[in-house]
């Protein structure tokens, strides 16, 4: 099934915006401070508990017996493919940012990738050393100014906050790659997606387990190790923990 593009559902999403950064944003001295704003804490740590039961008898198993039995180099490549796929909605947020050389990288990867890197298997881009690009709407409506708002657990995909829930929700139908014509399968790029995640989360079990089951409390850890690096890769912070594997989004599908 094709989910496509509406003017309504791009209006719902700029309401919805607007409702969570009027309605969940920080105290000043709070956000000045670096602190976390959590108000919502008991409902995200029930959320919590069920993303570490789902990873626990689902998630975690499977990544490890997928990593364990695929070669490193065919997760490798199947992990750039993934990666290829959302270049173009990686462009496109480099556009609405107004950075016209990341959007530029962007496309050269995606172009570099898709034709001599045998449809984004291989990565060719780095190899001639066109700059990585990460970015996404969450990071575009920051450009923007909206605040991070609160801090929420999301069910399945983890660690987020209220402005980069919204991000999540904007890129996965914004994507240009899931209106082009004769793709070979629908939503090609969500299922490109699962599996990468399954390679980072076998590929860093052991630091994964540490946080999740071996931690005081997975929660406050989860959460810290989060929001310090979202914060140093927004450039809202000088320093960034020195692992970071919820940037993998590593506790959800």
């Amino acid at each position: 099934m094709r989910f496509m593009p509406r003017p309504l559902f791009l209006l719902a999403t700029g309401l919805l915006c607007s409702v969570l950064s009027a309605c969940a944003s920080r105290p000043t001295d709070l956000r000045e401070s670096g602190e976390v704003f959590d108000p919502y804490e008991g409902t995200n740590r029930s959320i919590h508990a069920f993303n570490r039961g789902v990873d626990k008898v689902a998630f975690r198993p499977a990544s490890k017996g997928y990593v364990t039995v695929v070669p490193a180099p065919m997760v490798t490549s199947f992990s750039n493919f993934a990666e290829n796929l959302s270049m173009p909605g990686r462009f496109v947020n480099a556009l609405l940012q107004g950075d016209l050389k990341v959007a530029g990288n962007a496309l050269a990867r995606f172009t570099m990738n898709s034709t001599i890197g045998f449809a984004g298997l291989a990565d060719p881009a780095t190899e001639f050393e066109v700059p990585q690009v990460d970015t996404d709407f969450g990071e575009t409506l920051h450009v923007w100014g909206f605040d991070e708002g609160a801090y929420v657990e999301l069910p399945l995909l983890g660690p987020s906050t209220s402005r980069d829930a919204v991000g999540i929700l904007v890129d996965f139908f914004t994507n240009p790659i899931g209106y082009a014509e004769n793709l070979p399968a629908d939503n090609i790029e969500t299922y490109a997606e699962i599996v990468r995640r399954m390679g980072n989360r076998g590929n860093y079990s052991d630091t994964v387990d540490a946080i999740l089951y071996e931690s005081a409390d997975s929660y406050s850890q989860s959460r810290l190790i989060y929001l310090q690096n979202r914060r140093f890769q927004l450039g809202q912070s000088d320093e960034a923990s020195e692992i970071d594997p919820f940037e993998l989004n590593t506790e959800g599908f």
